[in-house]
């Protein structure tokens, strides 16, 4: 089962990292902001015409949308304070998501986005075209084109009928469609032959019904969605990114007090891993209480201080001094 076990190991995390992030086009988050930054490869390189998509993350949502230029720079202007979520994409390459804190008091620091190649973790797997299409597939997920991403993910399960893991990636197409009946049966037949894999049934099966839950947290069921959820984390304990990644499924959602819930077990399992730090700050702001939102921050900044969002933290700091006086 090796290669079945490491084949889609990537796309999985691809999957599970974009699988929250919803887009909608609104008059709102107008102001006089403005946030710049650049696109970087793992060498510290530009990347020239990455996609570079913000979206307001409140009840009144809005989108902004531009390609970086020949020196992988970015830019928005007329933005209005508030939690923004960035998506960079790029072909070839991994899309990264981030959170931007954008105020009107000052300058917003600069935000660089490092973008990862894409690969195969299987050195195994030498067929050209098999991984042509999961690359081409990723890319159009990433890019919201769901129904050419199935074609190329049914096409590719066709060829490799013993990588079920696909279709935990055939369910988040159709879960991002809002076919929520197809994406589950997904889901399920994931489940079903993970019963037979010894190496990695476990986390395909934790996974799947972290989709589950996802579904019905869209569906508006949050308590059918908290059994999946719970269930999903039981399964790996010791795994902070399962909860870390429901926590973002939740504030996605602008399901607060869950997304806290959800961060808060992430850091027990690992409390020196700083990125739920940063996402309960970014919480506590939209619940305005700003004591913890603070408290949070300071903890990111003590165990990540040279993170590419220490710059942010320290902006968001600065404006929660400001708003005590």
């Amino acid at each position: 089962m090796k290669k079945e076990k490491a084949i889609l190991q990537f796309f999985l995390l691809l999957i599970f990292t974009l699988g929250s992030f919803h887009f909608a086009a609104a008059q709102a988050g107008r102001g006089k902001a403005r946030v710049a930054g650049a696109v970087i490869n793992e060498q510290g390189n530009p990347v020239p015409k990455a996609k570079v998509i913000l979206e307001l993350m409140a009840r009144d949502t809005a989108t902004r949308e531009t390609t970086t230029n020949k020196k992988g720079e970015w830019v928005f202007t007329g933005l209005g304070s508030g939690n923004w979520q960035l998506m960079a994409t790029a072909e070839g390459y991994v899309p990264t998501q981030t959170s931007v804190f954008v105020t009107q008091i000052g300058q917003n620091p600069k935000v660089v986005v490092t973008l990862k190649k894409i690969t195969v973790v299987d050195t195994s797997i030498t067929n050209e075209t098999d991984l042509a299409l999961i690359e081409e597939a990723g890319q159009l997920f990433a890019e919201r084109k769901f129904d050419e991403a199935l074609a190329l993910l049914q096409e590719f399960l066709a060829n490799n009928p013993t990588a079920y893991q696909t279709h935990i990636n055939i369910g988040d197409c159709y879960k991002e469609k809002g076919e929520y009946e197809k994406a589950e049966e997904e889901y399920n037949l994931a489940l079903e032959s993970a019963k037979l894999d010894e190496d990695a049934g476990e986390e395909i099966t934790a996974k799947a019904m972290a989709g589950i839950g996802d579904i019905y947290v869209r569906k508006g069921d949050l308590e059918k969605a908290q059994n999946f959820f719970k269930e999903s984390i039981e399964l790996l304990p010791d795994n902070e990114i399962l909860p870390y990644n429901v926590g973002e499924i939740y504030f996605s959602n602008r399901n607060l007090d869950e997304a806290i819930e959800y961060y808060d077990i992430a850091i027990k399992i690992k409390p020196d891993w700083s990125p739920p730090y940063y996402k309960q700050g970014l919480v506590y702001l939209n619940k305005a209480e700003y004591a913890k939102a603070e408290e949070n921050f300071v903890k990111f900044l003590e165990i990540d201080s040279n993170s590419e969002l220490a710059d942010q933290v320290r902006s968001m700091l600065d404006y929660l001094e400001k708003i005590k006086k």
